[in-house]
């Protein structure tokens, strides 16, 4: 199963910079939201929909919406996540999120995987707690992508 670990960076280079560190942003000591099978594209162009009430053909539009921003060479690669979906999640509510998580557990990409409303309520708070501390600090938003 890939690793798809969602972490925050000052910006692109430094996000670039955790493939030099073998384990990834979470031994590189950046702020991670440990996931699996989350695909930084697709999936989460689906979340940003759910999120905003944008269509998902929009949402791949946006600016650094899955983004490859390291080469494709080698196991692993960075993808950006949109600012959109950043500040979208960090302002949202807890009735935001379990709204949010019903929308987006019915997705193909999250019914495939078997992720459950309640498991799926669960992700979006870690990752809207990522966004709030991450826009606190100036960061942007990212997914270490390992295959």
């Amino acid at each position: 199963m890939p690793l798809s670990d969602y972490f925050s960076a000052v910006d692109d280079q430094a996000a670039i910079a955790v493939l030099q560190t073998l384990g990834g942003p979470e031994k590189a000591g950046l702020d991670v939201v440990l996931l699996e099978n989350i695909d930084p594209v697709v999936a989460i162009a689906r979340l940003e929909a759910a999120v905003t009430g944008c269509s998902y053909e929009e949402a791949r539009e946006l600016p650094r919406s899955g983004e490859q921003l390291s080469s494709s060479e080698g196991e692993s690669f960075v993808i950006s996540v949109s600012d959109s979906l950043v500040d979208a999640l960090a302002a949202a509510s807890r009735d935001d999120l379990v709204r949010s998580a019903e929308l987006w557990s019915m997705t193909d990409e999250l019914r495939q995987l078997g992720i459950s409303v309640e498991v799926t309520v669960e992700i979006l708070e870690e990752l809207a707690g990522l966004a709030q501390r991450a826009l606190a600090s100036r960061m942007r938003l990212y997914c270490w992508l390992a295959l």
